[in-house]
């Protein structure tokens, strides 16, 4: 198998469609009709990847994806939902989703969102760039040999730029990558920035008029 999918979706013929093109892929697929019988298979085990619906009959998709994040981070987790305004997009995205896919959607679009998310998986080992260290499965970074202590924001923010070293990273391509949006309050960025250099990182080059850098 190329990989394990848990779906919590009530809707049992879209379950279905999901199940056979995953399983065309090579991907172990299993679905949950509701949040308590999700809850409790992911007690046993967790998948490489989440697809979560929102609205559901004993909760929302929204407090399982808090959970999920807070307890098993390197688990990907893409949102299956109606709800397609952008607000309801950049709320799921904020709440650290790592995509959303908007009803109805194509099968074949979301069977190539899943193994995208699981290649993604598949090249997060240990991340080197100088002093730091990054370790994506318990989400420690080090500097020098010495833990930092970050938040979920800090953490992603290091880890893209991690991912791509010594690139110039424009504003709106990081509030994209890290924050799920395009435009937005550059100061949240700039306050993360300055943040991550107090802890010492202090190889975050400001480029002037464009965005940041981590020079090697």
């Amino acid at each position: 198998m190329n990989g394990k999918v848990f779906a919590l979706e009530d809707d049992a013929s879209i379950s279905g469609l999901i199940k056979v093109a995953l399983q065309m892929n090579g991907v172990e697929f299993e679905a949950y009709p509701n949040v308590k019988e999700f809850n409790a298979a992911m007690e046993k085990a967790q998948p490489d990847v989440a697809l979560l619906d929102i609205m559901l009959p004993d909760g929302s998709g929204l407090d399982v994806l808090k959970n999920v994040k807070s307890r098993w981070p390197q688990v990907s987790c893409i949102m299956l939902s109606a709800l397609s305004k952008e607000e309801d997009k950049v709320n799921g995205l904020n709440l650290g989703a790592d995509d959303y896919v908007s009803k109805p959607f194509s099968v074949l679009e979301l069977t190539a969102r899943v193994n995208a998310a699981l290649r993604r998986k598949k090249q997060d080992g240990e991340i080197t760039v100088g002093a730091l260290t990054l370790n994506p499965d318990t989400m420690e970074v080090k500097l020098n040999g010495e833990k930092l202590e970050l938040n979920k924001k800090e953490y992603a923010l290091l880890r893209y730029f991690m991912l791509n070293p010594g690139k110039v990273l424009s504003r709106e391509v990081i509030l994209l990558e890290v924050w799920g949006y395009e435009q937005g309050e550059t100061r949240t960025l700039d306050n993360h920035i300055s943040r991550l250099r107090k802890l010492g990182i202090t190889n975050l080059e400001t480029v002037f008029g464009v965005g940041y850098r981590l020079t090697v």
